[in-house]
């Protein structure tokens, strides 16, 4: 920075513009920057133009730099070696199968494992992944308000469990499907045990996918629920879902150890919670038949603390903690709970057909980078864009470089 006063070399050109002195340009190109002290101007009015014919006067007196100092662009990349941070982990994630065919006791045409991870998620650099994440669609046994964004995929099922599970394989693109059992909830119809095993029959001869088997969260009838089921369908190695700390726990891992079931351990966004849980359920179950449910929180809607945890919860597994070193389950179609994604809103936020699906994918797109093995989701269109990114992701498929080597010279 330099002080400088107004010297009679500075003239007025024939337009009435100040034309600089060489001092000041000189001292312009040496310092960059000019001060003015004991300045004054006394005018009634004042425009300040920046002309061409300035620009043209003033930039061929100036010494640019010819090599990049401080505060200079940058016209290029410093060359440099790269090596990737390779890191060995002392445990890995239990894997889980699902289902069972007929030759393993069960009925299934398919199976399923996931988990089994030696490092975090799609850290293939360092190891590749052992099983792809899948996705379960929403089914349910009784008709319940949806968003119209998506009754409208599936209004002509709506009632009819088996034909709404053979529209999420066969079109929908499904692996799996969740069979959510609430017409057993005692403040709606609250149907037996008995009846709920009766739609589970017909689901199984409408689809040959694994099933997760779901209740209506009233931990009473959810027990007495989940024993019938696993007592009338042994050998299929279903995905009983859920079991929580307020419930019977080691009363349930029993019957689901003896039908050979998989078990959800579900608890609130608390590791803790997690902890205790799988413990209880680790005297009747082994690591492979425990899949944790951490609880997904949608975008808007804490969505990043449910990352941070869900995160939290897969590497403390990789460094050694047994009890969270399982897979985990992301209940995605949370994101429906989330008005943004179902409400009429201003024009800056339509469609909402648009906006819904958005709102779940985005969830769980999020939610794949944590680490989740298994969505649980509800529009077919956010399942297809899960599934696309997730078979790129896992595809084994390098990027080219070359393309995203001059980012540094790109114009916006």
């Amino acid at each position: 920075m330099i002080s400088t006063t107004h010297h009679d070399t500075d003239k007025k050109t024939d337009n009435g513009c100040l034309q600089l002195s060489d001092e000041i340009l000189s001292a312009l190109a040496k310092f960059q920057q000019i001060e003015l002290e004991d300045f004054e101007l006394d005018a009634k009015e004042l425009e300040i133009l920046f002309t061409p014919s300035m620009v043209a006067q003033i930039l061929p007196k100036l010494k640019l730099p010819t090599t990049p100092t401080a505060g200079s662009k940058p016209s290029s990349l410093l060359s440099t070696n790269f090596q990737l941070p390779i890191e060995k982990y002392p445990n890995k994630i239990s894997a889980v199968k699902l289902g069972a065919t007929k030759s393993e006791g069960g009925t299934r045409g398919k199976t399923f494992t996931i988990g089994g991870e030696l490092s975090p998620a799609f850290y293939t650099f360092e190891n590749t992944i052992p099983h792809k994440p899948i996705v379960t669609l929403d089914v349910f046994d009784m008709e319940v308000p949806l968003s119209k964004a998506v009754k409208m995929h599936v209004k002509d099922v709506i009632g009819d469990p088996a034909a709404w599970a053979k529209l999420a394989v066969e079109k929908f693109g499904a692996d799996m499907v969740t069979m959510h059992l609430i017409s057993v909830d005692p403040l709606l119809k609250d149907a037996t045990p008995k009846d709920a095993c009766q739609t589970i029959e017909k689901v199984l001869q409408a689809v040959d996918v694994p099933l997760i088997i779901g209740g209506c969260g009233d931990p009473v009838k959810d027990t007495a629920l989940f024993e019938e089921v696993c007592e009338q369908f042994p050998g299929e190695r279903f995905l009983i879902s859920s079991v929580t700390l307020d419930m019977e726990v080691e009363r349930c891992a029993k019957f689901i150890k003896k039908a050979g079931n998989a078990v959800l351990a579900f608890t609130p966004m608390d590791l803790n919670f997690a902890r205790e849980l799988n413990r209880r359920l680790y005297d009747n179950l082994a690591h492979e038949d425990i899949i944790m449910d951490l609880t997904t929180a949608a975008l808007g809607y804490g969505l990043d603390y449910a990352f941070t945890n869900m995160e939290r919860a897969r590497i403390a597994g990789l460094m050694g903690d047994q009890e969270l070193a399982h897979p985990m389950s992301s209940g995605t179609t949370n994101a429906w709970a989330a008005r943004e994604a179902w409400l009429k809103m201003t024009a800056d936020w339509e469609p909402r057909e648009l906006r819904g699906p958005l709102w779940e994918v985005t969830t769980a797109l999020t939610l794949l980078l944590a680490g989740v093995d298994l969505f649980m989701m509800m529009h077919p269109a956010a399942v297809k864009t899960l599934k696309d990114v997730t078979n790129y992701l896992t595809s084994g498929k390098k990027a080219d470089p070359a393309k995203f080597a001059d980012w540094v010279k790109v114009k916006a």
